[in-house]
């Protein structure tokens, strides 16, 4: 898992010392130092710290309401090594706040601060499309704000869709075309306005918002010991839910100074990689209809699969989709009796999983009709990945090595024996290879995960650490924790205010990049590209909307 890597001679620095003029005081928050500057130098300051101090990733931005001010904060990190972190928080005042957008610097800061404007009304000077993202133009107020009427009438007029057929980019030549948002090419409530100029994709514009569910708040209203937990599960759908599970584990238990015994570290990853798995599968068998059609052979062989590993996670958790199986501290429950049992199911999957992968080599990847449309389509080139913040397969698939499980290490990852998989192609066949390829890696942890577990002394078989019955993190205390998930860097963000419920929970969805990153990709493409496209990056829409 070790790589050598070239990095700038300021990276061994301190990352505040280039911006030390700007800095009007220093803050600690859990994960990383933080800095507070003023609103009027935040392009000025970003731009040091992405060129001079090799923060080159916004992984996630949050805003949120005080009573007498807004705050911005840019969690910045470097892609080749995500532990160099530093939180650059943006004070503005209260009446109206204002602040010099982001977006020039770090391409990914666009939709991240358009959903700060949409939810609270924070306005980013230069921001080059300062619209709503997640609810119609037309809405009255910002939801979280303080001020807030949730009483008042909202209408949609017919004016919002005016645009569509007013659209400025609209020449003689092209047509617009909408995409979804409920159509089986979007894999989701997602809606693309497409630009076409004959066949050729001209433009594409992203329309997300669509299954909005409040999930922050609703996380913000729950304990953090007992009521948070069973939410994360509902943000991937397609199988990773035990993977956010952990993410929000990851930052509760830093924020609250939990410990987790290694026993629980060795249940949490071999089911985590088993999600993984479950993810990554139906990911491939949904993208050989997208791409190949029909009711493909590969289709039925990914659900089969997947069937096999949910029976594997149902014996563990009780649950085939909504897990809710970790806890603060630990796990809910330890494996299932008969152990032996429970360890031969897994065998028999892992022992099986390699000829499969090699059915689905042979017909698919080695497909010619599928290398037609995947081979040089939907190109996305390493620094473009960086610059909107991709992850996951989709980064690594530009050949972008990128991992939190080695680069950020946590559970028991960094005592095993695994390797990252990477493919410098940044195609749409690149981004498929890595996930069958991170399938066979994943097989190889499990694998270990059970011969630890099956060997395990019985009476050192902890499950839980004594956690206390209410969690009260200290007031004021900040983390940013993120794990790998099936997608990428699944991050939450979390402020305490002395309450045993979150003053601010925010979550940074892998998926919301990679949906944001579809309109230079797809420019130039023709239409089946794009579907071939938007398949490829494997997105979901609850952690897009949330």
């Amino acid at each position: 898992m070790s790589r050598s890597v070239a990095t700038p001679a300021r990276e061994a620095d301190d990352p505040v010392e280039p911006i030390r003029e700007h800095v009007v005081r220093e803050e600690v928050h859990e994960n990383a130092p933080a800095v507070v500057i003023r609103a009027d130098e935040v392009r000025q300051v970003l731009s040091t710290l992405r060129a001079e101090a090799g923060l080159d990733h916004c992984a996630c931005v949050t805003a949120q309401e005080y009573s007498d001010r807004f705050e911005t904060i840019y969690h910045l990190r470097s892609y080749d090594d995500p532990t160099r972190e530093l939180s650059v928080v943006v004070p503005t005042v209260h009446d109206d706040p204002h602040s010099e957008s982001a977006a020039p610097v770090y391409r990914t800061a666009d939709w991240h601060e358009r959903e700060a404007y949409d939810l609270l009304g924070v306005r980013y000077d230069d921001h080059p499309d300062l619209r709503r993202i997640l609810l119609p133009e037309t809405w009255q107020g910002h939801p979280l704000s303080r001020d807030y009427n949730q009483d008042q009438p909202q209408i949609v007029t017919f004016r919002e869709h005016q645009r569509l057929l007013d659209d400025e980019r609209v020449g003689p030549d092209t047509m617009h075309l909408n995409v979804g948002p409920h159509h089986p090419s979007t894999h989701g409530v997602l809606h693309l306005s497409v630009e076409l100029d004959g066949e050729q994709v001209a433009a594409v514009d992203p329309d997300i918002g669509y299954i909005h569910r409040c999930e922050e708040q609703m996380c913000q209203q729950g304990t953090y010991r007992h009521q948070i937990m069973p939410y994360p599960d509902r943000w991937d759908w397609g199988g990773g839910g035990l993977l956010n599970e952990w993410a929000y584990a990851r930052a509760a238990e830093d924020l609250a100074d939990i410990e987790v015994p290694e026993y629980a570290q060795v249940i949490r990853t071999m089911c985590g990689e088993l999600a993984r798995i479950l993810s990554h599968m139906l990911a491939v068998a949904t993208y050989a209809l997208d791409v190949v059609g029909e009711f493909t052979a590969v289709f039925q062989w990914g659900i089969r699969d997947r069937e096999v590993v949910q029976d594997i996670l149902e014996d563990l958790t009780g649950q085939r989709l909504m897990f809710n199986y970790l806890r603060l501290g630990g796990v809910a429950w330890d494996l299932p009796e008969p152990r032996e049992t429970f360890f031969e199911k897994i065998r028999v999957f892992l022992d099986e999983l390699p000829r499969k992968l090699g059915e689905y080599h042979d017909m698919l990847t080695s497909n010619e009709i599928l290398q037609l449309r995947t081979v040089d389509t939907g190109y996305l080139a390493p620094e473009t990945a960086k610059a909107y913040g991709c992850t996951g397969p989709v980064a690594r698939g530009s050949g972008v090595d990128y991992d939190l499980r080695r680069d950020d290490p946590y559970g028991y990852y960094d005592e095993l024996d695994w390797d990252v998989v990477t493919d410098d192609g940044g195609d749409n066949f690149a981004r498929l290879l890595v996930r069958l390829r991170e399938v066979e890696e994943s097989a190889r942890i499990v694998e270990q995960c059970a011969d630890l577990l099956e060997n395990w002394p019985e009476n050192d078989r902890e499950i839980q650490s004594n956690v206390p019955r209410t969690l009260r993190p200290e007031a004021d205390t900040e983390i940013y924790r993120a794990v790998e998930a099936a997608k990428g860097e699944l991050g939450i963000y979390i402020r305490s205010d002395g309450t045993e419920t979150p003053a601010r929970f925010k979550i940074r969805g892998p998926s919301f990049s990679h949906i944001q990153a579809l309109s230079t990709i797809a420019e130039g493409e023709s239409v089946p590209d794009l579907v071939a496209t938007i398949g490829s990056l494997d997105a979901i829409m609850g952690e897009v909307d949330r």
